[in-house]
């Protein structure tokens, strides 16, 4: 199965709703890098156990773990998460970079080091989020 294949699967195991939204942010997010790598992680790690939700990723960049070793990840990942969605933002050195240059203007979501939450599109100003989203794949 391809990368796409594993990502429409897993927007249309959503529930409808959620699958509509995620499928536009999809398309939001190829549409603004349509050359950015595509992953699926299914959440489960080594051993087959589920250890968190599955994510599209897109784009990538090498993460350095603290024993030196490093691995290909994505830089931004889209998820669905008990309450809403989640957008994450790898990658970034400063963890109050999101909040400080995002927080405020993104409208109804909840901002972490890098994550972005939210319950659905209509509560966030989708703009602020592309700006968010480009320029983190442009880096």
């Amino acid at each position: 199965m391809t990368v796409q294949e594993q990502i429409d699967r897993y927007i249309a195991e959503q529930p409808r709703t959620k699958a509509e939204e995620l499928q536009d942010l999809h398309r939001r997010v190829v549409r603004l890098s349509p050359n950015a790598r595509l992953w699926f992680l299914d959440g489960r790690n080594a051993e087959g156990k589920v250890v968190t939700n599955p994510n599209i990723g897109y784009g990538a960049l090498a993460i350095t773990y603290a024993s030196g070793e490093t691995r290909d990840f994505y830089r931004i990942g889209l998820s669905a998460n008990t309450t809403g969605i989640s957008v994450y933002v790898m990658g970034l050195e400063d963890k109050a970079y999101l909040s400080k240059t995002y927080g405020k203007r993104l409208g109804k979501a909840t901002v972490t080091g890098y994550c972005v939450k939210f319950r659905s599109l209509k509560d966030i100003e989708l703009d602020v989020l592309e700006d968010m989203i480009a320029s983190h794949l442009r880096r």
